[in-house]
């Protein structure tokens, strides 16, 4: 889902399993609605508070920080904590309706279904910002085997690349010397 990034890259994979790419016109309420479906359906609160964080992180359409989040719901004589901003993101993020970037400390909507307990990779673009997510059946494999070896159980299947994108580098970056 490719969101959560920055918008306007055109990476050209829509082809790729696994994949996600969304446009950000319709992904706060389209989130909001997933949100209102999945707690209802598994008999779980969502509050008016957790409704506005997951609207202000969909709506972004860029890795938020709990502080960012905080600030943006502020305003108008209310003041929102962040101590009350985390509360709702662990919530969120249990219910898999966002997802923690760790190497930034931000959160990204999540506005599809993977799958309970899917490994995520977050292509994460050093030049533009953009975070592009996708499932990655061989990965997960192959780290299925390296952990049942190890005899480790993990409680999160997140993995991060930084890199850069294809749209930054189909820019003009300025390419290596030629090898041949």
């Amino acid at each position: 889902m490719r969101g959560h990034a920055q918008q306007g890259h055109d990476h050209g994979d829509e082809a790729l399993p696994g994949h996600h790419h969304h446009a950000h016109g319709a992904c706060a309420e389209g989130a909001t609605e997933r949100a209102e479906r999945l707690c209802r359906d598994r008999g779980l609160q969502f509050t008016p508070l957790r409704r506005d964080v997951l609207g202000v992180v969909a709506a972004e359409g860029r890795p938020m920080g709990a502080y960012d989040i905080a600030e943006r719901m502020s305003g108008r004589g209310r003041r929102v904590a962040a101590v009350s901003v985390y509360r709702a993101l662990d919530f969120l993020t249990e219910q898999g309706l966002v997802h923690r970037i760790s190497s930034r400390n931000a959160f990204v909507s999540c506005g599809h279904d993977h799958g309970e307990g899917a490994g995520l990779v977050f292509l994460i673009c050093r030049t533009c910002g953009g975070i592009d997510e996708m499932t990655a059946p061989a990965v997960e494999s192959a780290l299925d085997r390296t952990l049942a070896s190890a005899g480790f159980t993990p409680t999160s299947r997140i993995l991060e690349v930084e890199g850069e994108c294809g749209a930054c580098r189909g820019r003009g970056a300025p390419e290596g010397p030629d090898p041949g």
